[in-house]
């Protein structure tokens, strides 16, 4: 009791001495050198801070100052310290879109303990006095764009946190920081542009506990004094260009819990030295040039949870300690020449969830030992020419927590197993591709019935596809392509629950674990990281199927792609398919189709893929939306016309001809119509000669303009870009230089479909590189888009839009020249890149979505005319090497009269982003560009798709289940766990509420973007 009164005493001691030192610092007038120095860093920036005193104040007090805190002396007379009262102390502006340079009268703060400027718009070199503040202890100046180089004279001698990374800082590490700065216990390098070698330094940080210098240009080894420091828990030299062996000092970072050499040229044998690293949970050394064994000392450590050394060059058998490693769950070391046999004791690893052992040279069977997993949840065990299908399968299907299973490139020749005791009842997906396998489907997987994704392709299955497919419901990825299947396709395949409405449920793998690599055409990989990135799939290709194109594949909504190609399909393409509204892709090539393309297919908006190439098809090619984009390839080998490079269509022959009965009906008019033909024609061409007689004499003078204006042609034809405003020196830039940048339009060279076309990347011969937008089409409203577009564009200047810097034709293309922007979209570091999302924190989603809302502002209200973008999304959210984000793709944007609210369109965003009202009207409003806004904050918020066909009942619809789970009051289970945590709760709630008051149902309810950018901007994640 005693003990609690004491606790009591000290909490309630503390708390008065907090307020009274608020209280007072009210009070405080600010120190005049503190206030000259701030009025000039303000001058440094481009305009003032909201909530700063203006110049000419009589006596304006800094320490009320937004950011600003002051020192005090205690009103409780504890602290007598009147020399430093009203001195600042803290200078804290993170996130309030700062820009200009930081200038040198920041040195003059010597009392600053914190300066945290980061994610702002700051540039410039730092200044040399901010390298002197006796008593700063933080320093963060990440995610700015700061250039220069770091002086090696720092004297920092009370700094424990420097930060500057993600900023475009080049030169040598600042490696004798700390002979002046011995403190320091967090220094954070990395996303910068630092390049030689690690030299000596470090070793005097002897505090040190995080050291990240990834994603920078080093090269040689590692400085052998980072080996001493005893206290180091994060070692974060990833993505570098370090070669030569790993050093054996690793041994001697007693308190290393992290460490991370991934993507480098590391080289030789991994050292043994791990014995001493009893901390050590997470080894990442993937992407390196190992070479050897893994060493002894860390196939035995106990508080090992991952082990990442894929795609090296180890070998040998791999001999790991389970009854040592307790704690490995994750255990990767694919793409390597391991050999032997699989290792049978892998199962005494009793916490062992995903294993990736693919692409090794291993002999032999599956271990019976196997069965014995008792956690085992993916297993990739892909080309390691395991054999013995049938033994494999009765051991695994013992594994009962098994989920994942792929086996690719395995088992070459033998018979897919038909035992019919075979049952995996917790398995939701299979591969086994690529093995050529012989026999049918069996009968014992229509058991499976938790399966979501199959893929069985590249081998030699025969028989009939069976029905029983139809029935799985939470199938949503079927590939049986490249087999000898024969019949019709299962008609039940056209009511799977999961490409209709239906949501369903995986369990993810392990966020370091890519799935496996599906087999493309040209027998390259297509790597999916992880199930959920899986299109949702029909893929019968290169079979002989027969019969129809069942109508009723329209039902299924929720598909994506839909490949039939190379099979013996007959009769006509149904116009019902154009209820598959998701599709994207549509193969219906080399098979026996007859009849006309439905124009009811224009309607497919989201159709990049199409082809229904040799086949049996006659009349019109359909106009207009996306058919505009596809190439002429796929229309070769019909009786098509009027388009694609095809012969113009009579008229008779734009619509299919009616019955013969009709015909018979006109044969007599056809007769008198080519009577009064022959008569004018003849009357026209006598004509024709007077005219040309008349004329005779002025015909050499046409001839010799005709010459000259096709010269003047010839010479400007290389160079017809139309260069625009830019910060970048193109002046020399020409037609042929585009063509051979992306070597002629090749496919190599896509990296993204955006309105009316697809983008390429260009890289010139000087090193430099451009996106290029090509939109193809030589109709009269192309032409129209092509001149709107350039026209917006040209017009929209802003710090967070993707701007045209210029614009060409060829033949009958348009070509759009953008920048470059190195770490591609939003949607691939939310949804696709393996670690994309741990690189996004809560601070960088914010910046990203603040950003993102300025650039929308822009073209609603300042730009002139305004622009709706109508297609926003986090695909079309671009980010630079700084993660700064710019709105891109304004190929679906049109020009609005200073009056309009709104326009029509055949076209109105994406999948997942569309506002309710247009499926009510074709419209496109600036409200609706909001409730795509919205969208893309939830994106960000919970990590999810707006539409994911592998989640839980009931929360496939993103919208849907953030607000059910928002009624249930539930909001803090939404929030991605990467940036959750207390500290944010409240910047993640506010935000979460601006997301749903941007997806109201009625418009007039969301928000502006005027008032979005105030919202967003007003959350500063340090309060």
């Amino acid at each position: 009791m005693g003990v609690q009164a004491l606790w009591a005493v000290f909490l309630v001691l503390g708390f008065l001495m907090f307020q009274a030192q608020v209280l007072q610092s009210k009070n405080l007038a600010c120190n005049q050198s503190d206030l000259k120095a701030l009025q000039e860093f303000m001058r440094g920036l481009q305009s003032p801070i909201q909530g700063w005193g203006t110049n000419n104040s009589s006596s304006p007090d800094c320490c009320n100052w937004l950011g600003i805190t002051c020192y005090s002396s205690s009103s409780l007379g504890l602290v007598n310290d009147s020399v430093n009262s009203g001195r600042v102390t803290k200078l804290e502006l993170a996130r309030h879109r700062l820009a200009g340079k930081l200038v040198e009268s920041v040195g003059s703060l010597d009392q600053l303990r914190t300066l945290n400027l980061s994610h702002n718009f700051l540039k410039d070199s730092l200044p040399f006095s901010l390298f002197h503040l006796p008593k700063l202890e933080v320093l963060d100046l990440s995610f700015n764009y700061f250039t220069g180089s770091i002086p090696q004279s720092i004297n920092l001698p009370s700094i424990k946190f420097f930060i500057i990374s993600s900023n475009s800082i080049h030169g040598s590490l600042p490696t004798r920081i700390c002979q002046n700065s011995s403190r320091i216990q967090f220094l954070d390098l990395a996303v910068n542009y630092f390049s030689g070698i690690l030299s000596p330094g470090l070793g005097d940080c002897i505090n040190l506990e995080h050291l990240c210098l990834g994603m920078n240009d080093l090269v040689g080894g590692m400085s052998e004094d980072i080996f001493q420091l005893k206290k180091l828990k994060l070692l974060d030299l990833q993505d570098n260009n370090f070669s030569g062996k790993l050093s054996t000092g690793i041994g001697k970072l007693l308190s290393l819990e992290r460490l991370d050499i991934s993507s480098n040229n590391f080289s030789g044998t991994i050292p043994d030295v791990f014995r001493s690293l009893s901390k050590l949970n997470f080894l990442l050394g993937h992407s390196n040039y190992f070479v050897g064994r893994i060493p002894i000392s860390l196939a035995n450590s106990p508080s090992l949870n991952l082990l990442n050394l894929r795609n090296n060059s180890l070998g040998g058998i791999i001999d790991l300690n389970c009854s040592s490693m307790t704690n490995l769950s994750s255990l990767d070391l694919a793409t390597n020449s391991f050999s032997g046999n699989v290792p049978s004791y892998l199962p005494a690893c009793k916490n062992l969830k995903n294993i990736n052992l693919a692409k090794n040279k291993f002999t032999g069977k599956i271990p019976e030992s196997f069965k014995d997993f008792q956690a085992l949840s993916y297993l990739s065990l892909s080309n390691c020419s395991i054999i013995n299908l049938s033994s494999t399968l009765r051991i695994l299907q013992q594994c009962k927590s098994l989920t994942t299973l792929v086996l690719t490139l395995n088992f070459q020749g033998e018979a897919l197993p038909a035992d019919p005791t075979l049952h995996f009842e917790n398995l939701k997906v299979l591969v086994i591709a690529n093995c050529r396998l012989t026999g049918s489907i069996p009968q014992w997987l229509s058991n499976s019935s938790k399966l979501q994704l199959v893929d069985l392709s590249w081998n030699n299955l025969r028989g009939t596809i069976p029905s029983w497919f139809g029935g799985f419901e939470y199938l949503f990825y079927l590939d049986l392509s490249n087999n000898s299947f024969s019949g019709e396709i299962p008609r039940n395949l056209t009511g799977l629950p999961s490409l209709i409405s239906r949501s369903i449920s995986i369990e993810e793998s392990s966020p370091y674990f890519p799935l496996f690599l599906s087999r493309n055409e040209r027998g390259r990989g297509l790597q999916y990281n992880q199930v959920w990135s899986f299109p949702p799939t029909l893929a019968l290709s290169d079979n002989f199927l027969t019969g129809p194109i069942w109508p009723e594949f329209g039902n299924l909504t929720k598909l994506h792609d839909f490949k039939l190609k190379s099979n013996r399909l007959s009769g006509t393409i149904p116009s019902e398919l154009s209820g598959m509204t998701s599709l994207e892709t549509l193969d219906l090539s080399h098979n026996n189709l007859s009849g006309v393309i439905p124009w009811s297919l224009v309607n497919l908006s989201f159709l990049s893929e199409f082809s229904v190439a040799y086949n049996q098809l006659r009349g019109k090619i359909p106009t207009g939306s996306q058919f505009m984009t596809f190439p002429n390839s796929s229309f070769v080998g019909n009786h098509l016309c009027g388009d694609h490079g095809t012969p113009p269509c009579p008229k008779s022959d734009g619509f299919p001809l009616e019955s013969s009965r009709k015909s018979g009906r006109n044969k007599y008019a056809i007769i008198r119509m080519a009577v009064g033909v022959v008569f004018g024609t003849a009357s026209l061409l006598v004509l024709m000669i007077m005219i040309v007689l008349r004329a005779h004499s002025r015909g050499l003078i046409l001839k010799r303009w005709m010459q000259t204006h096709d010269k003047e042609v010839d010479e400007l034809g290389p160079r017809l870009v139309v260069l625009l405003q830019s910060k970048e020196n193109y002046k020399d830039l020409s037609l042929e230089d585009l063509l051979k940048s992306t070597n002629n339009f090749d496919q190599e060279n896509i990296i993204g479909c955006g309105g009316f076309g697809l983008v390429y990347r260009a890289a010139l011969p000087d090193g430099r590189k451009l996106a290029i937008k090509r939109l193809s089409g030589d109709c009269g409203q192309m032409d129209r888009e092509f001149r709107a577009e350039v026209e917006a564009l040209s017009r929209a200047q802003h710090p967070n839009l993707v701007h045209l810097q210029g614009y060409g034709m060829f033949k009958n293309d348009k070509l759009l020249v953008y920048p470059y922007m190195e770490n591609g979209s939003l949607d691939y570091w939310l949804h696709e890149k393996l670690d994309g999302p741990s690189s996004l924190d809560w601070d960088s989603r914010l910046t990203i979505a603040q950003g993102a809302a300025r650039g929308l502002a822009y073209l609603h209200q300042a730009c002139e005319p305004h622009i709706l973008h109508r297609d926003i999304k986090s695909s079309n959210i671009l980010l630079d090497k700084n993660f700064k984000a710019y709105l891109a793709d304004f190929g679906l944007a049109r020009l609005i009269l200073p009056y309009d609210t709104h326009v029509t369109t055949d076209l109105v965003g994406t999948l997942g982003y569309i506002p309710p009202e247009y499926g009510q009207a074709a419209v496109a409003t600036y409200k609706g560009d909001v409730y795509s806004f919205g969208v893309v904050l939830l994106e960000l918020l919970t990590g999810r798709r707006p539409m994911d066909m592998c989640k839980p009942k009931g929360s496939r619809d993103l919208i849907s289940w953030v607000i059910q789970m928002k009624k249930e009051n539930r909001e803090s289970e939404v929030f991605d766990p990467i940036i959750y945590d207390k500290q944010n709760d409240k910047e993640l709630l506010r935000v979460l509420e601006i997301a749903c008051l941007c997806l109201s149902e009625h418009p007039k309810l969301r928000p502006s973007t005027e008032q979005l950018v105030s919202w967003l901007d007003s959350i500063d994640t340090n309060t």
